[in-house]
């Protein structure tokens, strides 16, 4: 479908025109239509499906009607980070460009008191639509700095991650500020069941749209490297080796590397900076400035090799990412759809290497179960050691199990008797 098949208004469609948007994608086919009827959806579609844009044209388009009051918060969208933030407020800009008198702020934590006093002014002038982490805005809530009474939209965006962080409470408060007339749209990228129940609680009567949740791009080299603990930093050196060619025709210069904990990224970001690599690190204890300026350094090439936590799985828009590595096998299988959906967007090619030892086989195994794929599992690079058997090791535990598993059903035959 192409967007001037919706029923957009022509100051929308000339901002697709002029961002060479002709084509909807799933989700935006599907979601757009009930959002501009007024109803309430829940729309389940992973990072790179085209989310934002599928709840911010409607939006935009009923916004710009001039039905809604100059002097309200029109529309509230909560988000799970300040970069997710931040990069859904600059969309606004971008689809909004033609439109008249439309106006945003975001507003995010981890920011001097300056910022803050900055965004309390804001939100006292008055916006049509703040885009928030849910701390942010309790804090403004409490200070009395925003009224949601008159609020006619409650967009949650990535509301699965937010719920991982622990916001579910937050959420409810914030929804308690509102009118019930609101109309509420919750996009995820995956429906486990606290998802349902804060749905239950928070929706009305809602359309559910899905999107071929969790299946990574088909233009993904996948792989995992089979190895001991110890081997980890030696294959990554091999792997990371074509980013120190400065004069190579292909450069390796757009890598991002997930590990799962803030300490391990300080590790590896001081390991891999005495090697010669160049490595920028990214989580949650950087100064929100620190972590603008590390995305920016990456984003224009300064940075070779981004290693991060989840804080950048999900919601942060680099297309051209040539490699993904994935230091630790993360727990939960939807996290490594999203990780490694960071390369091959926008039709490109990309390639994600997972490093895999013993502790982590179960979870590599649910992940192909998720995945529905086998994921190649090739030799290591010459040097860096022999690969163990996971499988044998896999089974040896599974015999253990089950011969304990028979000796304990024998004990209590017995103990009955």
């Amino acid at each position: 479908m192409y967007f001037d098949e919706l029923d957009l208004s022509d100051d929308i469609l000339d901002a697709l025109d002029a961002m060479n948007f002709e084509e909807c994608t799933p989700i935006q086919e599907k979601a757009i239509p009930p959002i501009l009827e007024g109803k309430d959806i829940i729309g389940i579609a992973q990072t790179g499906t085209g989310k934002t844009a599928a709840y911010l044209l409607p939006i935009l388009d009923e916004l710009s009607s001039g039905l809604y009051p100059k002097n309200a918060v029109n529309c509230i969208i909560m988000a799970p980070t300040r970069e997710l933030a931040q990069q859904i407020d600059q969309q606004v800009e971008g689809f909004g460009y033609y439109l008249q008198g439309v106006s945003s702020l975001a507003v995010y934590g981890g920011n001097d008191g300056q910022r803050f006093e900055q965004e309390r002014k804001g939100l006292e002038l008055g916006a049509d639509i703040i885009i928030a982490t849910p701390g942010r805005l309790i804090s403004h809530l409490a200070g009395g700095h925003i009224d949601l009474t008159r609020t006619s939209f409650f967009i949650l965006d990535e509301a699965d991650r937010m719920l991982d962080m622990g916001f579910y409470d937050d959420i409810i408060k914030i929804a308690s500020y509102m009118s019930a007339e609101r109309q509420t749209i919750m996009f995820s990228a995956t429906m486990p069941e606290n998802i349902r129940k804060l749905a239950k609680n928070i929706l009305h009567n809602y359309v559910e749209v899905r999107i071929a949740v969790s299946k990574p791009a088909e233009k993904i080299k996948q792989s995992a490297l089979l190895c001991y603990d110890g081997m980890k930093d030696t294959i990554v050196e091999h792997i990371l080796a074509p980013s120190k060619d400065k004069n190579a025709e292909n450069p390796l210069d757009r890598v991002i590397m997930f590990a799962s904990s803030k300490q391990k990224v300080k590790e590896l970001t001081r390991t891999l900076k005495m090697k010669g690599f160049n490595v920028g690190a990214m989580h949650s204890d950087l100064e929100q400035k620190e972590r603008d300026n590390i995305l920016y350094e990456f984003k224009n090439r300064r940075i070779s090799i981004l290693i991060a936590t989840d804080i950048v799985s999900r919601g942060i828009d680099i297309d051209d990412i040539q490699l993904v590595i994935n230091y630790d096998v993360p727990k939960d299988a939807e996290d490594y759809v999203h990780r490694i959906g960071r390369t091959a967007r926008a039709n490109r090619e990309g390639e994600a290497i997972t490093l895999v030892n013993h502790k982590d086989w179960s979870y590599l195994l649910k992940i192909e179960q998720l995945i529905e794929k086998t994921i190649d599992k090739p030799e290591l690079p010459e040097g860096c050691g022999e690969k163990p058997q996971m499988q044998s090791a896999a089974k040896k535990f599974q015999r253990r199990y089950h011969k304990y598993k028979k000796s304990a059903k024998k004990l209590l035959h017995k103990g009955k008797n």
